[in-house]
């Protein structure tokens, strides 16, 4: 290379700038001197030895290989990544699940994560290059400690990623472990991503204990992370195993929870253990499998029926909400609906006591296919899930009169309360769908928390900022008219068919309740049937919508064929709605 410079430069000058731009460029560089024609200064390159004896030219290093350094570091990662002792490796395949590798791979693809963090971790435990191994035994291996974090892409959306490796001590969580799954919390935090956990864990290691059970910065502070995280980033958990104890506890404060059957289990303790305490002699699946949780208990959000299924499930999951709590659901493309809105008012019976299957409506009002139950198993006599309406993603909250007609149980008010307070947190709008005779009576459901778990659905409802639109479909008796979202609890709009009906209670039990001592007074039975009819429908009058419309209780009656397009309008009106609720810390109901 020739370089020319000032004139008034001298030799020292030139020699300094010659060393500096041959050890910059890595060949010989040639100094002129203002117009000079001769070189005032000459630098060559440096000759560096090379393993051989031989010499080098530097300003071939851009056409060199990998060094024995890099290849030494390649070979690490790649020990790392076979995972734990290979006996263990083996026995996945009896246990029907992937090596955590390629469950990552199955996720994201042939390169599995975007990048990972902490791979390193624990290295110096138990690998062969560590200056702190004497002797290597494949049986100690603890690569990555048991836990993989790091981010990925899934079907075009940034995730963080943690997963278990359970050929490493059964998942179990340790030291190291604990602290990439803190920063990983972390991390999505501060980018406003979601977090998904794919939870593999026996728990944490308890010979290692003292390391990370009760600091500050333990395992401890994952839940207090999973608290902080709540509301602000989705976070969605996938169980593949065991998750005991400690382990349990992610997916619980996961938003979203997908149980793979015939592999996972939740409980707070093993059988052994349970035995231990209580003396039930109980099977793993029994005490903490898929139909627990899905039908009982109502962690498990969703059932997988194999490890691509689940896969499956939260990616069309995803799409139907935002990254985090600050941003707006995707928009997608409007879908005609599965079945024509011109059919629905032949779905809803004339007869107030007859069941029918809300899904019949659903499908009739909402884009084709979109439809994304939630605990389909869990508290039937609600429905809850996420589907589109022109495109809009919205949360559905639909009585269901083809269970108990519909009249909401504690497990049921439970679930809708829950749904509507993720809806609200990641700004995803409401639409009730009310028939229901209201809450249910009895001394069962009183013991059961009747009361509590109906003051959490109207508690949830009452607080929803998001834009909210009521339709009575047919029944909206009791305090049922308040739990869906009826005129007084602040919806964009109160819409009815005209099958609807609003009352305190239904005509047959006012009939017994007001004029019971009336009727009993008049003994022929014909004449006390007719006179019942007659006040039947007398009260009927009184509780028909076209009198709710004329009083302006209810916005509108729509003719059912028109409720899909009114829907859609008022959800494009009210898309920027913002409400205000009282400046306070927070409320009190839990």
């Amino acid at each position: 290379m020739k370089v020319r410079i000032a004139a008034d430069a001298s030799r020292d000058e030139a020699s300094a700038i010659a060393a500096a731009v041959a050890e910059h460029v890595g060949e010989r560089v040639e100094v002129y001197v203002g117009d000079s024609d001769d070189p005032t200064f000459v630098e060559e390159v440096a000759e560096a030895d090379t393993d051989d004896g031989g010499t080098v030219d530097s300003g071939d290093a851009d056409d060199a290989g990998p060094t024995d350094r890099e290849r030494r570091l390649r070979e690490e990662i790649a020990d790392i990544e076979r995972g734990g002792p290979e006996k263990y490796r083996e026995r996945l395949a009896e246990q029907g699940k992937l090596f955590v590798r390629d469950r990552l791979e199955l996720w994201f693809g042939e390169d599995g994560l975007d990048f990972e963090d902490g791979r390193f971790a624990n290295f110096d435990a138990w690998h062969a290059d560590s200056p702190e191994v004497d002797e290597y035994d494949d049986g100690t291996r603890l690569p990555a400690d048991g836990m993989l974090t790091g981010a990925a892409t899934l079907d075009g959306r940034k995730v963080h990623v943690a997963a278990n490796d359970f050929t490493v001590k059964a998942g179990s969580m340790a030291e190291r472990g604990v602290e990439k799954f803190l920063r990983l919390q972390q991390r999505a935090l501060k980018t406003g991503r979601p977090a998904l956990y794919l939870v593999d864990s026996s728990g944490g290691r308890i010979d290692q204990q003292t390391g990370f059970f009760a600091n500050r910065e333990g395992i401890g502070k994952f839940y207090y992370n999973h608290s902080i995280l709540s509301g602000a980033v989705p976070q969605i958990c996938v169980l593949y195993g065991p998750c005991i104890a400690g382990a349990a506890y992610t997916p619980v404060f996961s938003d979203f929870t997908v149980m793979v059957r015939g592999m996972s289990a939740l409980a707070i303790a093993s059988p052994r253990m349970v035995e231990m305490v209580t003396g039930e002699d109980i099977d793993l699946e029994t005490l903490g499998g898929p139909d627990v949780h899905a039908r009982h208990s109502g962690s498990a959000d969703l059932v997988a029926d194999d490890e691509e299924h689940a896969r499956e499930l939260v990616a069309d999951l995803i799409t139907y909400l935002p990254d985090n709590a600050d941003e707006k659901p995707p928009r997608a493309e409007t879908v005609a609906p599965s079945k024509s809105p011109a059919g629905l008012d032949s779905v809803v019976p004339e007869e107030p006591n007859k069941g029918y299957d809300m899904h019949r409506v659903i499908e009739r009002v909402v884009d084709g296919d979109s439809f994304f139950e939630l605990q389909p198993e869990y508290g039937k006599e609600i429905l809850t899930g996420f589907a589109r309406v022109d495109g809009r993603s919205v949360g559905v909250v639909a009585n269901q009169p083809a269970q108990r007609a519909g009249a909401i149980f504690p497990d049921a008010a439970r679930k809708a309360a829950e749904f509507v307070w993720k809806c609200d947190a990641y700004n995803v709008p409401l639409l009730y769908l009310c028939d229901t005779p209201g809450f249910m009576a009895g001394s069962g459901v009183e013991k059961e928390g009747i009361l509590e778990a109906g003051k959490k659905m109207i508690y949830a409802t009452s607080s929803a900022t998001v834009p909210k639109q009521c339709v009575v479909v047919r029944k909206a008796y009791g305090a049922g008219i308040y739990a869906m979202s009826g005129p007084a609890y602040d919806p964009e709009a109160t819409l009815a068919l005209p099958s609807g009906e609003i009352a305190i209670m239904g005509p047959e039990a006012a009939i017994n309740a007001v004029y019971a001592n009336k009727l009993d007074a008049i003994d022929d039975p014909e004449e006390r049937a007719e006179r019942e009819r007659e006040l039947r429908e007398e009260y009927r009058r009184d509780i028909d919508v076209h009198r709710m419309a004329s009083e302006v209780v209810i916005d509108e009656i729509v003719p059912p064929s028109d409720l899909r397009a009114e829907l859609a309008a008022r959800f494009e009106m009210y898309e920027t709605v913002e409400k205000d609720r009282p400046d306070k810390k927070h409320g009190t109901v839990i």
